[in-house]
């Protein structure tokens, strides 16, 4: 099974669960598996970026908690222009709607840069979510919106 199916199998069984959660307790509810591309010129940490693959699955109180998980790979090329995959993995801490179809949530990740050298830990991260997009913030790295390209994130 590829990684995104695994995501995606893991994150459906959640949202499965996720009207239930959301009618008892009046959250709001984020979950998608999604692959999406990043503008050209895209960087992080001297990683050329194309694109990425994402699993989310989180709900939103109302007093701007929230609890999930967010995991993102990163898809891009070393300054040796060797394939590389930054894999980002994080527990949401913080969120809030954002108005129609879109959420934005926070908390802190293991980045584990995928060249060898020792997994980052306690990371802060900020994600801005909608149904055709996704902005993500690593430490103060603000990365441009990446456009979803297949899959799909659902916020209710």
């Amino acid at each position: 099974m590829t990684r995104l199916g695994f995501v995606l199998t893991a994150i459906l069984g959640l949202a499965s669960v996720a009207p239930a959660a959301v009618a008892a307790q009046d959250d709001a509810a984020v979950a998608g598996a999604a692959e999406a591309i990043f503008p050209n010129g895209t960087a992080f940490n001297g990683v050329t970026l194309r694109g990425l693959t994402l699993g989310q699955g989180l709900f939103i109180g109302q007093e701007v908690s929230a609890t999930g998980q967010f995991q993102a790979v990163l898809l891009g090329t070393s300054l040796l222009g060797v394939p590389q995959e930054v894999i980002v993995e994080g527990n949401v801490r913080a969120g809030s709607l954002a108005g129609a179809g879109s959420a934005t949530f926070s908390g802190t990740a293991t980045v584990d840069m995928g060249d060898g050298t020792a997994t980052l830990l306690e990371v802060p991260f900020w994600v801005t979510a909608s149904t055709e997009s996704l902005g993500l913030t690593l430490y103060a790295t603000q990365l441009p919106t990446a456009t979803l390209s297949a899959g799909s994130i659902t916020i209710e």
